[in-house]
């Protein structure tokens, strides 16, 4: 019962994502700017919930970065700020996550 719960929280948490990215690309920028507070909050839930998990919990840390590094991308384009630095530092720290989690694995299982 709790995957079934925590699936429909992703599934609503995709929507939320596209429409925050709809709007990002037809420069609606209102509800795109609305729509990171929902998105990220409930990337967080969604990653705090499943910390039981390691593989799932590491992923949905990664996807929270993911999200804010896309958030922080967003916004310096919609306000003419340069903050690409600033959004491929948490796209890096996301993969860097995903990268060492599967490398201690790796190494976990070679011993």
């Amino acid at each position: 019962m709790k995957e079934i719960n925590i699936k429909s929280k992703e599934n609503i948490h995709i929507v939320f994502w596209l429409i925050k990215d709809l709007c990002w690309s037809i420069e609606f920028k209102p509800l795109a700017l609305i729509m990171i507070l929902p998105t990220v909050s409930l990337a967080c839930y969604i990653a705090y919930k499943t910390k039981e998990y390691t593989s799932d919990f590491i992923h949905n840390i990664a996807v929270c970065f993911w999200i804010c590094a896309n958030a922080t991308w967003m916004i310096g384009e919609f306000f003419n700020y340069e903050l690409r630095f600033y959004a491929a530092a948490l796209f890096g720290i996301g993969i860097s996550i995903i990268l060492i989690y599967y490398l201690l694995t790796y190494l976990k299982k070679a011993k």
